[in-house]
């Protein structure tokens, strides 16, 4: 976006309120007028693409659906939610720590309704997505980039921890996968309380925002970790309940650290829309240890048209509740604005 949409006060010396009135009002309602109808266009084709996603993968999901029993497919959806509303907290958690003190509705309307985004190809389009959701309810473009680039990162090293306590069916399942664990070190320096504030500070240098005021507090890093740990044992509870009752409990540890693993490699495949075809591969290989490679197949493909499904429910009940509350999350949004323009929307 161009500069001059952040930051939309001149420099230069105004001789005449009506001059400034005629020359420069109407050129700054026009860019604002055009930047809220990109947003607009752009959170339509993200929820458009989510919905034929889908809708086209829907006849193969209801087949496998037919085989499994009604309950465990109504409880494995119910965990799947509190996995997301979970993983919510996770990211709002860290945009809080970054100095901007967003509702929880707020923070899972711009997080939920942003990550649709990938669901088109290219995962640049989620971040993009939730960016300008940001913007436009008076957060930092750079702050909520730095946040889902960090809950990305917290998702990685979290899906990494699990994946060390499941590497012997790691080794059986998917002995390519072993790289991956290189990038636990990395993952651990970076959500170092000092390297995460000097990373967040360039960014919001790069998009010529304000440097944080504070040092991220280890606290923040502790408790959206927690979160997305409690997450991923979420998400294990939900496949294990897809996955009939042969497969004991004891096989939810090794399911968490399977959908850690397999959104971690769909992250690296970032050119797919949500990792398509990459975290199935994943599932396969690691369920493999538990079931046959047919039972594995119908999961892990049960389990992505319950994702889309979710992200869409969430998403929409995340819209909604911003509409309803509008008047108190608006006031909020205007005392912790970090754009002048924020009344005029």
């Amino acid at each position: 976006m161009p500069a001059d949409a952040d930051e939309p006060q001149s420099t230069e010396v105004v001789r005449s309120p009506s001059s400034t009135t005629t020359e420069v009002s109407p050129r700054r309602r026009a860019v604002s007028i055009a930047l809220v109808a990109i947003r607009w266009l752009l959170i339509i084709a993200v929820v458009a693409f989510a919905v034929w996603y889908f809708v086209r993968m829907w006849d193969d999901v209801q087949t496998a659906l037919l085989e499994m029993e009604p309950w465990r497919v109504s409880l494995s959806f119910a965990a799947l939610l509190v996995g997301l509303a979970l993983n919510v907290l996770s990211w709002t958690t860290i945009l809080r720590g970054l100095g901007h003190p967003v509702p929880i509705v707020r923070g899972a309307q711009i997080m939920l309704v942003g990550q649709l985004g990938k669901y088109i190809p290219g995962s640049v389009w989620a971040y993009l997505a939730q960016m300008e959701l940001g913007r436009q309810y008076g957060v930092a473009r750079a702050r909520v980039l730095v946040t889902s680039l960090y809950a990305a990162g917290i998702g990685v090293v979290c899906s990494l921890i699990l994946g060390a306590l499941a590497l012997p069916q790691i080794s059986m399942g998917h002995p390519e996968l072993l790289w991956l664990f290189a990038l636990l070190p990395v993952g651990l320096v970076c959500l170092h309380p000092a390297v995460m504030t000097w990373m967040a500070n360039l960014a919001l240098r790069v998009f010529r925002r304000p440097p944080l005021d504070h040092r991220v507090q280890l606290r923040t890093i502790a408790v959206a970790v927690l979160w997305c740990l409690a997450s991923y044992a979420t998400y294990g509870v939900h496949l294990w309940l897809l996955s009939g009752p042969e497969v004991p409990l004891t096989s939810v540890l090794l399911m968490a650290a399977a959908i850690g693993l397999g959104f971690t490699a769909g992250l690296l495949a970032f050119v797919l829309p949500s990792g398509v075809g990459v975290r199935e591969a994943v599932l396969i290989g690691l369920f493999g240890t538990v079931m046959s490679v047919a039972e594995a197949s119908a999961i892990s493909l049960v389990s992505r048209g319950m994702f889309t499904a979710g992200d869409l429910l969430m998403a929409g009940a995340a819209a909604l509740a911003a509409t309803v509350m509008h008047r108190r999350l608006h006031a909020q949004d205007v005392r912790t604005t970090e754009y002048s323009d924020l009344t005029d929307a």
